[in-house]
């Protein structure tokens, strides 16, 4: 008997993987309904953190009114790669990993170091993804210094 929608939530929602045009295999989970009034929630973690590192009350309340992906970045948890050494490339996986989903407008929610990927550059993620718009929601994070999020 297959759950619907509605009965899915962050712990029972399959562990799934995409392959990049970088490369790369990524790590997701997608929950709840796609909402006609809000583009899917992607969910950048803090360092290290996983798929499971959230929150399942949290996880769950968002995606009773809309489409909700975990994801894990390159070199965490079941991706596959390195970790990246800048913030910079760091949010360049991510675009990877959201243009590997064929997705074009996303809504972010950047969790402490996720916030400072989600606002690194390229600071117009159309730049990378023709078409993509996105909206940041941030939470527990700081502003990202450009020299240090270059790596300069």
């Amino acid at each position: 008997m297959s759950m619907t929608a509605a009965q899915v939530t962050q712990l029972t929602a399959p562990n799934q993987t995409v392959e990049a045009p970088n490369g790369a295999s990524y790590a997701y989970r997608r929950l709840g309904e796609p909402s006609a009034s809000a583009p899917p929630l992607v969910s950048f973690q803090h360092f290290r953190g996983k798929l499971d590192n959230w929150d399942p009350a949290l996880v769950d309340a968002l995606a009773r009114t809309r489409e909700v992906i975990l994801f894990d970045n390159v070199g965490v948890g079941g991706s596959s790669g390195t970790v990246p050494r800048t913030v910079t490339a760091m949010a360049h996986h991510a675009l990877s990993f959201v243009d590997a989903l064929e997705v074009r407008e996303i809504d972010v929610l950047g969790y402490s170091l996720g916030g400072c990927v989600a606002r690194a550059p390229p600071e117009r993620p159309a730049e990378d993804l023709p078409g993509c718009r996105a909206r940041l929601p941030l939470s527990s994070t700081r502003p990202t210094s450009p020299a240090k999020s270059s790596g300069s």
